[in-house]
């Protein structure tokens, strides 16, 4: 499904324009796009929660020549999906009708319940920072030798 047949959904769900929705979900996606440019976490109660996560400077391979390269630090948008959206996704029969009837139950307690989750979720932004990025520099190493060697064993065959 891309965004033009989303759009078209939820225009046909909730009775409002095709207008309306595309804008509100432009809008929608700017936000999070801004939130993340700033290193925010926006957690969507029940959806799952976008963060930014700080890959380390790591040594890499060429695949041709094999020769080591350094690949530079970077930030990159990450997605952890919530509760409601795995069971969804693993019960896509039994969680599909629960789904709706959960998040019409919840909708008015949900800003306070994001905004109790942004204030936890400051104070630990830092540490989970630091720990992905030890375990990715111990684990990143590996997986780029491993894809360099099927490179260099593929071409003397041909």
């Amino acid at each position: 499904m891309n965004k033009k047949e989303l759009i078209g959904k939820v225009a046909d769900k909730t009775g409002l324009s095709k207008k309306d929705v595309e804008a509100s979900f432009t809008q929608i996606f700017e936000t999070i796009k801004e939130a993340l440019g700033q290193e925010m976490k926006i957690a969507i109660k029940g959806f799952g929660t976008f963060s930014v996560k700080k890959r380390a400077e790591k040594k890499g391979r060429h695949p041709k020549t094999g020769e080591e390269l350094l690949i530079s630090a970077r930030s990159v948008p990450a997605f952890s999906a919530g509760s409601d959206l795995k069971e969804v996704v693993a019960n896509p029969k039994k969680a599909g009708a629960k789904a709706p009837a959960k998040a019409e139950k919840k909708a008015a307690p949900a800003k306070k319940d994001a905004a109790k989750a942004d204030k936890k979720a400051a104070p630990a932004k830092a540490e989970k920072k630091a720990a992905p990025a030890k375990a990715e520099k111990k684990a990143a190493p590996a997986k780029a030798e491993k894809k360099a060697a099927p490179a260099k064993d593929k071409k003397p065959k041909k």
